[in-house]
């Protein structure tokens, strides 16, 4: 009976060094992370610049995707943020820009998605919760750590608030990145055991065979589902960064 080598549903995570670098002592080598971010940061400029070529007063379609998109990010702003985020605006176009793309460019085969990282994704929320807390301290100076202690709470009780307040404003850090990590690892594991599992059918002949357009069915809508998925997490993740900012901004 033939046997098949079926490649762990985790491989398509491994981060592999292609060119080996090291300055000072650091290893600064490029790596098919590294890479794709880059690639994803490219296509976020060119992007952008297209936003910029041969705009008509009656919108084509590729003006009428990019104006549609413009507009969703500035409802996002507009919304949560009011007037006061319009400085913020550049700011969030371009997360809201790079994180599509970085999911987007994941789902191309033989690609390699950054955001399935929890590295990438804890690096990228830490800053901006970093940037967040500046623009507070900077805002409202002292006032703001008023935020961990609301009026009128008992003296007794106080430092236990204090404590809960703080470790409750610092989970947003996890749950902003682990959100995003664990949609896109999980939906890609999923997408390459089903794939493995119609290729092991097909491979194995008879009626497995022919049977297995059915898990390939599924793989087709799953990899629709995961497209939206794609787009729905960068939203929330630019979503939430707005909230956040806004709670800071409000001393919510």
């Amino acid at each position: 009976m033939p046997t098949f080598f079926i490649s762990s549903p985790l491989e398509q995570f491994e981060i592999v060094t292609i060119l080996p670098l090291t300055l000072f002592g650091l290893n600064i080598s490029l790596t098919n992370s590294s890479l794709f971010l880059g690639i994803s940061l490219i296509i976020c400029i060119f992007w952008l610049i297209l936003s910029f070529y041969k705009v008509t007063l009656i919108p084509s379609n590729w003006q009428l995707v990019q104006e549609s998109f413009y507009s969703l990010t500035s409802n996002i702003v507009k919304d949560n943020l009011g007037s006061k985020g319009e400085i913020y605006f550049p700011f969030v176009l371009t997360l809201h820009s790079l994180l599509l793309f970085c999911n987007l460019v994941g789902m191309v085969p033989y690609s390699f998605t950054v955001t399935s990282h929890i590295i990438f994704t804890f690096t990228l929320a830490l800053s901006i919760f970093i940037g967040i807390n500046i623009i507070g301290v900077r805002t409202h100076g002292f006032k703001f750590f008023s935020l961990f202690l609301p009026k009128g709470v008992p003296l007794v009780i106080m430092p236990l608030l204090v404590t809960i307040e703080i470790v409750s404003y610092i989970i947003k850090v996890f749950t902003l990145s682990i959100r995003l990590f664990a949609n896109m690892t999980s939906g890609h594991t999923l997408l390459k055991i089903i794939a493995g599992f119609s290729w092991t059918m097909l491979k194995a002949g008879g009626l497995l065979a022919f049977f297995h357009i059915v898990p390939l069915a599924l793989l087709l809508i799953l990899i629709g589902l995961e497209l939206g998925i794609a787009a729905l997490q960068a939203y929330v993740f630019t979503l939430l960064t707005c909230i956040y900012l806004n709670d800071v901004l409000d001393m919510h």
